[in-house]
């Protein structure tokens, strides 16, 4: 089984076993840690504690970085902005307006990593529960907003929605994408016209496909009488579990271990 953003890896691990609500909670704090890191140090922290949780959730690693590999053209892009627009040390590359110096390399190569944990955190979210749990979770956690009118069902029924399309639009691409190829589409001849006729080839399918998707949800909604989440099954009061406050201990250990790097000289 190939690992998707959004996709459950099934499993009993302690990690599998956490109430959804403390697991969700415990991922937003990992992600203050991640970018409460200043230093390298603080990332290699970071790095050695998300892989950790991945050992424990028995989640190989390699599956780890599939789940997220769609996404890592963010991190590129996020790289590629700071190698050309954070200037200052050695200049490595001069031409016109364009110029790559050491700092540039080392804010790129620093944001990269640290987006790259921040996926794999939110990975492994997605990877030990369920879309189901995670879409209760996030509306329970809302509900004292409710009073200020912000509709906290509505909003956790459109993420839930759009985890469980995550894998179907990623599996949707690789079959655009393996059909036009049987149809003799060549794009290596020129990797810039090519690049832009691949990219409506396979665009344009995959948008009348969601589009078709959305539409046979609502009237599935529409013919269920669906009013809102009236009558349904409600989530029992918080309490924190031995794992939970278990889990706690880790990432405030976490925390404490990447404020300390942060006073090592760079």
């Amino acid at each position: 089984m190939i690992a998707i953003f959004g996709r459950y890896w099934p499993g009993t691990s302690p990690l599998h076993r956490m109430d959804p609500r403390a697991k969700l909670l415990l991922a937003f704090f990992v992600m203050v840690v991640i970018f409460s890191a200043q230093s390298f140090w603080g990332l290699a922290v970071c790095a050695a504690f998300v892989f950790g949780f991945f050992a424990c959730a028995r989640i190989p690693l390699v599956q780890a970085i599939r789940s997220v590999g769609l996404l890592f053209f963010i991190v590129v892009v996020a790289a590629l902005f700071n190698v050309f627009f954070v200037q200052g040390g050695t200049v490595f590359f001069h031409f016109g307006p364009i110029q790559v110096s050491e700092a540039g390399l080392y804010q790129a190569a620093f944001i990269g990593c640290r987006l790259s944990l921040l996926l794999l955190s939110m990975s492994l979210l997605t990877l030990t529960t369920t879309t189901l749990d995670i879409t209760d979770a996030f509306e329970y956690l809302l509900t004292p907003f409710e009073r200020f009118g912000l509709p906290a069902h509505e909003l956790s029924m459109m993420m839930g929605i759009a985890l469980r399309f995550l894998p179907q639009f990623a599996f949707e691409l690789q079959t655009i994408h393996r059909a036009q190829v049987s149809r003799g589409a060549n794009f290596s001849n020129s990797p810039w016209k090519g690049g832009l006729h691949m990219v409506g080839s396979l665009m344009v399918p995959l948008f009348t496909s969601a589009f078709r998707h959305a539409e046979t949800l609502s009237l599935a909604m529409d013919s269920r009488c669906y009013h809102g989440g009236v009558g349904r099954t409600r989530l029992a009061p918080l309490a924190y579990g031995p794992l939970d406050r278990r889990a706690l201990a880790v990432i405030v250990v976490m925390f404490v271990l990447v404020l300390a790097t942060n006073f090592i000289p760079r």
